[in-house]
């Protein structure tokens, strides 16, 4: 009877139980996934997405084993037979940064065949698709993310420099060895946190935003939407099952694409069999390591699924990677229903520097964090129908409260006030003065509150026609109003002696200013001005100073009086509208002349008229941009864009003198190509019904200037070539260093290689071409007698370069050869352009 009182008493004095939280020693975050175990057996388990553990056993433990994929093992000493609290720090191992070195006494050639860590990896690629989310027939999960940058690497001296005396509580610190340095000052932070659903059939991917909180500036100097565009299309998710993957605006192939085994090596590293299921440690490196392409380590499961467990990721110092001085993406995978793994915890770190060996730099890093994790559940349709993002309408509006509940992890103290930090900082005098300065060198605005004057490089520019000339503009801001927005200018030429203008008034029509996504807003403007024909500018103002400057004669203008309507309406899946009213008179200038024959005799015409009704449809899937002071700049990606564009003339209405229609169609795409860089490849067409003089036909784009252009023909001069139906297909394609990093001396310049094709059909009916009917204008002629305007029916005009980019990482310059046509008065057959170009 004892024994049987005393048993269970003995029973439970047998059993260890263990608990505790495992952390970082350099985050101090949570770490879900841990393994901990009794050492020497397997009895044990993995943290929770809180990094919690729990241990329970009846055996005689003294300590306990504490491992994770790239931090080091630690054992802690236990009580047995009692219940306890062990608090786990677990630090990185620092080996998961460095090169994969393999040495041996004899230097053995490398070999896909017969290597066992290529057949592993093949039987890799094999189940990616049964390891992919796209494997489940639904999935959901809820998303945290937060991407943060700091400026890194600051020195003492710098920190402690008298401009920065005000700005001390923005500095922190941390451990000199990790990425940024041991001083940074943190600028930026935003968080995010959504729930996700996929749907494979049919395929739907969407994303809710429950909360959204941005560290953001003063409007006046930064666009804050666009700034967080930017920052995201730089950082973008990172799925180690696509073939490529998005780094910095270029795409890196992965270590499990299809072709991997063609680029990479392979090598079988270690064998971790403490952990269930077991691992394998696969660590690659680049054949060739210039390319653009990944090295580190990724852990296989060994049972029967080869997933991937855990993935580190770091660049090759020799790869073409601007201002890139370090780089690490590390991976974690949790086990889900069915024991399949899927992503849980991915972390991008990149620090960025003009100098890659010193001095200071820019910090920036992006934590995603996926919990809640469903499969195989479906929700009711509604749940899918929509865009593919979706922002609640209170999302931005989430307090520090529902922050602190809210992240699956802890903020670091710098990270914490950094918000506040940056309300602080707005306040000072001294940063607002600092900002302004900013503003006019970067945007080229004056910003005085409600109205800010610029562009500042189009105050003076010179042209044949009008001489000397000097502009002075503006436009209100949103301190004024954010749905009301006004812009105007004046400029006058001393040669020709007339004043030109420009007014615009817009109201937006959807509560919010007309510089944020998506846009809806009814616009009116007035203009008379110069332009020249055929000359279409990207993102540049034509009269921009450096525009002054073309080659061969350029004195064919027509002075323009425009006046616009237009009600634009942009959608959230990136679908747009655009309704347009013009009214358009133009009469000739400088050189330029209209002339037909009437009676057989010259009759000159002086100006022409038209009314024209236009409507454009655009989609543009997924697409961002980031929204500076002159214009929206769409940010490539690889999805396309498509434009459909109709315009119809209106003879009699407000005193239109002619009866068209043209239909234009446009088509752009980026393609990447891994290491073989990416091309940009757009094809658009047009055809014009009715009968027009040639300066209502489509005029194609010339390009005079010395900067290269990229929707210009950069060879054919102003008004060469024009046509009633046409079709034109551009490429122009980004090695990104491929062949140059492969030659020594280019390699450490980090120039980097480039090509582009150009070619353009097109024609003239009979009824639009004046060698037919003299009662259209004539194609103007030049002092010889002979004509500058032709039309395409001989064969396409063709052009193509080549050229070297990432000189001093900011300049292109291109070689240009025209190669048909060449019997046309002043045709250039080569040229050399150059372009101002910011990139990764």
């Amino acid at each position: 009877m004892l024994l049987f009182i005393l048993l269970p008493t003995i029973l439970f004095a047998q059993e260890t139980f263990v608990k505790g939280v495992v952390t970082d020693a350099r985050t101090h975050e949570t770490m879900p996934a841990v393994t901990v175990v009794f050492d020497g057996t397997t009895i044990g388990g993995s943290t929770d997405n809180t990094g919690k553990y729990h241990l329970l056993g009846d055996g005689n433990y003294t300590r306990i084993k504490v491992s994770f994929i790239g931090y080091k093992t630690i054992y802690k000493d236990i009580t047995p037979g009692k219940s306890q609290v062990v608090d786990i720090v677990l630090s990185e191992d620092r080996q998961l940064l460095t090169e994969v070195v393999v040495k041996s006494g004899k230097k053995a050639r490398y070999t896909n065949r017969n290597n066992p860590a290529v057949e592993l990896i093949r039987k890799v690629i094999a189940h990616k698709d049964s390891n992919r989310l796209e494997s489940f027939n639904y999935a959901e999960y809820q998303q945290y993310e937060r991407i943060i940058f700091s400026l890194s690497d600051l020195s003492d001296k710098f920190k402690n420099k008298k401009i920065f005396k005000n700005y001390q509580f923005l500095f922190t610190q941390q451990d000199s060895t990790e990425i940024g340095g041991k001083i940074q000052l943190p600028i930026y932070m935003e968080e995010k946190l959504s729930d996700n659903y996929f749907r494979k059939s049919p395929f739907v991917k969407k994303q809710v935003i429950l909360a959204n909180k941005q560290v953001k500036y003063d409007e006046h100097f930064v666009d804050n939407e666009g700034l967080k565009a930017y920052f995201n299309r730089m950082y973008m998710d990172i799925d180690i099952y696509d073939n490529n993957i998005p780094l910095l605006a270029n795409q890196l192939l992965s270590p499990i694409a299809d072709g991997a085994p063609s680029f990479y090596k392979f090598f079988i590293t270690d064998t971790i069999k403490d952990v269930s299921p077991q691992l394998i440690e696969l660590s690659f490196t680049p054949r060739t390591t210039t390319d653009m392409l990944f090295q580190g380590k990724i852990y296989i499961t060994m049972d029967g699924n080869y997933a991937v467990q855990r993935a580190v990721l770091s660049v090759n110092k020799n790869v073409n990677l601007n201002f890139v001085r370090q780089m690490q993406i590390t991976l974690a995978f949790d086990k889900t229903e069915g024991g399949k793994y899927r992503l849980n915890q991915s972390d991008l770190k990149i620090d960025f520097g003009l100098n890659k060996n010193k001095g200071g730099g820019v910090y920036g890093e992006r934590v995603v964090i996926m919990n809640n994790f469903v499969v195989n559940k479906p929700r009711t349709p509604e749940t899918y129908n929509g865009p593919s993002q979706m922002i609640a309408y209170n999302a931005s509006e989430k307090g520090d409260e529902f922050w602190k509940a809210a992240r699956p992890d802890t903020l670091k103290p710098g990270q914490a006030n950094i918000y506040k930090n940056i309300d602080s900082l707005q306040n000072l005098a001294s940063f607002k003065r600092a900002m302004n300065l900013i503003t006019l060198f970067v945007a080229g605005y004056d910003n005085l509150g409600p109205f800010e004057v610029g562009p500042v490089n189009t105050f003076y520019n010179f042209n044949p026609v009008e001489g000397f000339r000097l502009r002075l503009g503006g436009r209100t801001t949103t301190t004024l109003s954010k749905r009301y927005y006004m812009e105007t200018y004046g400029a006058y030429g001393f040669k020709d002696d007339r004043f030109k203008y420009f007014l615009s008034g817009t109201y937006s029509l959807n509560d919010k200013s007309i510089y944020s996504f998506p846009q809806e807003y009814l616009r009116a403007s007035v203009q008379h001005d110069t332009k020249i024909p055929g000359q279409e500018l990207q993102f540049v103002q034509e009269d921009n100073f450096l525009m002054s400057f073309k080659r061969g004669l350029n004195d064919i203008y027509t002075y323009n009086d425009v006046f616009r309507l237009d009600y634009v309406h942009e959608y959230l899946n990136h679908f747009s509208y655009k309704f347009e009213l013009k009214g358009w008179n133009q009469s000739p200038a400088g050189a330029l002349y209209f002339q037909n024959q009437v009676d057989g005799k010259p009759n000159t015409i002086n100006s022409l008229q038209t009314t024209e009704l236009s409507m454009e449809l655009r989609y543009a899937p997924q697409e961002k941009f980031y929204q500076g002071k002159l214009y929206r700049t769409p940010i490539p990606d690889k999805y396309p864009i498509f434009t459909l564009r109709y315009q119809e003339g209106l003879k009699g209405v407000f005193d239109g003198q002619y009866n068209y229609q043209n239909v234009t169609a446009d088509i752009t795409k980026r393609f990447y190509l891994s290491q073989l860089g990416f091309t940009d490849v757009e094809a658009e067409g047009g055809y014009i019904f009715g009968k027009l003089p040639y300066p209502l036909l489509d005029i194609h784009h010339a390009n005079q200037t010395y900067a290269l252009q990229l929707e210009s023909y950069n060879m054919m001069n102003f008004l060469e070539f024009v046509s009633d139906h046409y079709a034109s297909v551009n490429i122009d394609h980004h090695f990104n260093g491929f062949i140059f990093n492969k030659i020594p001396l280019l390699q450490k310049l980090k120039l980097r290689e480039v090509v582009s094709f150009k070619s353009l059909w097109g024609g003239v009916r009979q009824e639009n071409n004046p060698a037919y009917d003299k009662s259209l204008l004539q194609f103007p002629l030049n002092s010889d007698g002979r004509p500058i305007t032709y039309t395409l029916n001989n064969g396409p005009y063709m052009e193509a370069s080549a050229g070297i980019e990432n000189i001093f990482k900011v300049l292109r310059l291109d070689v240009i050869r025209r190669i048909s046509y060449l019997d046309h008065p002043d045709a250039p057959v080569w040229g050399v352009r150059a372009r101002v170009v910011v990139q990764f």
